[in-house]
């Protein structure tokens, strides 16, 4: 579909600076998507799709490492931009990236040329841009960071808190496999380090589900910082 009724005020800060052919383009190109849980939206560097605007559900932004493993750099909800899924548009700077949607997730799809020509010509939209490039890399070295100076358990109990949050459930109903590629695991290390919180009385395991029983200890220690 084109031409929709989008308030574009809500995705892109720049919109009423914007000249009103600028906005027109926009207007006259963006396309209106729905996918699937589970669907693979963006498959790398190679595969330039342009600007995603989410609409509603859940985008997760993630990368393979080299010895195979899935590590996810961040999530992408309501009202936010994902960039990353049209990185040609930025000269010399490519990221092999993926995108899939962990919830049934619509979405505005700005093209890559047609967001390239406004960037082009508009500074607005080239500083935000800019912007939003770099925040999403601090983003990504605060992940490394974590990596590097956190213990498993520690980045483990705030995966944990954190799903909690997004859920508004101390019930998960989350995969052992799934925990292992957001945290760039195998699923046996996080099925070892299940066990390890349930004889700790952190979590309790039942079939397909995870039930935190001490949010406040799991808490503490998410915030532990020695590795």
């Amino acid at each position: 579909m084109s031409g929709l009724q989008i308030d574009f005020r809500r995705y892109l800060p720049f919109w009423e600076k914007l000249l009103p052919e600028q906005q027109a383009v926009l207007t006259r190109n963006v396309r209106s998507r729905s996918y699937k849980k589970g669907t693979m939206l963006h498959r790398g560097s190679h595969d330039c799709i342009g600007l995603l605007l989410v609409v509603s559900g859940q985008l997760r932004v993630y990368v393979i490492t080299d010895s195979g493993k899935e590590l996810t750099l961040y999530r992408l909800f309501a009202k936010e931009v994902c960039l990353l899924s049209a990185s040609c548009i930025m000269h010399n700077i490519q990221f092999d990236v993926l995108v899939s949607a962990e919830q049934d997730t619509e979405v505005l799809h700005v093209p890559s040329d047609v967001y390239r020509r406004l960037m082009e010509v508009s500074a607005p939209v080239s500083n935000y841009t800019n912007e939003l490039m770099s925040s999403r890399f601090s983003t990504v070295m605060w992940l490394m960071d974590q990596m590097l100076s956190k213990r498993l358990d520690t980045r483990f109990a705030a995966f944990l808190v954190q799903e909690s949050s997004l859920t508004g459930s101390d019930e998960l109903d989350v995969t052992h496999e799934q925990m292992a590629n957001h945290l760039g695991s195998v699923r046996e290390v996080v099925t070892r380090m299940l066990n390890y919180f349930q004889s700790e009385g952190l979590v309790k395991l039942g079939r397909g589900k995870i039930f935190l029983t001490d949010r406040k200890r799991l808490e503490i220690l998410a915030e532990t910082n020695q590795k």
